[in-house]
């Protein structure tokens, strides 16, 4: 008989790629329908970024059609983004279900473009996405994001409201002092100041917060593992040999606080505009695979080394948003959904 048990009995194979479990087992399936040979009913996923959507719902529809009626069957995809685990010696912010960071041993490594452009990327798949730029000493995010004039002010009761642009909220060092004012602080004020971000900005409902941290293993890092529940770090890399040393440093400390959800690897290979079949391997050849390896984590991606990564983060306008079919924009919203299904594991595992 062709009704809801039998359409749920014939879905239990099905199993969601990275987290190799049943879908009906992860309550993945819901809103079963069955009028005739019409069988429609609802995947829900656990991140809209899911980089195997299609192949899910491929399976659904095969594993429903083996069913003796059936002549047709809809599925809707939604996404339901798991919280993340809480843990006794660290506060979770309100409503802030992920928080991402991204760093990098060595500075010049195109981090906070990584950053930036994930952030863009997650929130153009439909998630609810935050950014803070913790590069207390350079902050640059503003610019990346087209908001340098912008400025903010806490409220009363001390809370900041964030910028928002590009479909996500931002907070900066550059947002609450002068264009050309330095920032000459020791630890325990920088400290202070990337606690504020954490927890005294208007972030509402998010379903991801991406953290952007300075180069190195210093008291930005230290601060973010010691305060929050993390969801994962993300390293970013040149495939370059001395960034690679360092990154291995700074993929080393988080790997005490948190899961380190893989490498990037950034600035992999040149092709000239006006040469487009030609590659140059300008700081060096498969350096950030073989690092993945060697240290056990995912290799998320590749980005090439392309002018309009350059001049759109210059002009506010990520390259994902600026000239989303080039290899960098395809490149870095791969890396996205492969980040936010890295954050399901984690959070389901």
């Amino acid at each position: 008989m062709l009704d809801r048990s039998a359409v749920l009995e014939v879905l239990k194979p099905v199993q969601d790629p990275e987290l190799q479990k049943s879908l009906v087992e992860l309550n993945m399936i819901r809103n079963i329908e069955v009028d005739g040979g019409l069988v429609k009913f609802t995947v829900v996923l656990t991140t809209p970024a899911c980089p195997l959507r299609e192949f899910i719902v491929d399976e659904c529809k095969q594993a429903v059609k083996t069913l003796p009626g059936v002549t047709d069957v809809e599925v809707e995809v939604t996404a339901e983004i798991p919280q993340q685990k809480g843990l006794p010696d660290r506060v979770g912010i309100d409503r802030v279900k992920n928080i991402i960071a991204i760093s990098s041993g060595k500075g010049g490594v195109g981090k906070s473009t990584v950053a930036a452009n994930v952030a863009v990327a997650l929130a153009q798949l439909g998630a609810k996405v935050g950014l803070v730029d913790a590069d207390i000493y350079g902050p640059n995010a503003p610019l990346m994001f087209g908001l340098s004039d912008v400025r903010l002010e806490a409220s009363g009761d001390g809370i900041l409201e964030p910028a928002f642009n590009h479909g996500v909220k931002l907070v900066s060092m550059a947002f609450l002092i002068d264009r050309d004012q330095p920032v000459i602080w020791r630890g325990p004020m920088l400290n202070g100041i990337i606690r504020q971000f954490l927890y005294q900005v208007a972030w509402g409902e998010l379903d991801y917060l991406i953290v952007d941290l300075p180069p190195g293993t210093g008291d930005a890092q230290l601060t973010l593992a010691q305060a929050v529940p993390m969801a994962g770090a993300v390293i970013v890399t040149t495939p370059q040999t001395v960034a690679l040393a360092d990154a291995r440093k700074g993929l080393r400390m988080f790997e005490k606080f948190t899961t380190v959800l893989g490498v990037v690897e950034n600035m992999s290979y040149f092709t000239p505009p006006d040469l487009p079949d030609r590659q140059y391997d300008i700081f060096g050849s498969d350096g950030g695979e073989k690092f993945a390896a060697e240290v056990g984590v995912p290799l998320l991606g590749r980005i090439p080394l392309e002018i309009p990564v350059r001049t759109s983060g210059d002009n506010g306008i990520p390259i994902v948003i600026a000239e989303p079919e080039s290899a960098s924009a395809k490149a870095l919203v791969s890396i996205a959904k492969a980040i936010a299904g890295k954050v399901s594991i984690v959070a389901l595992g």
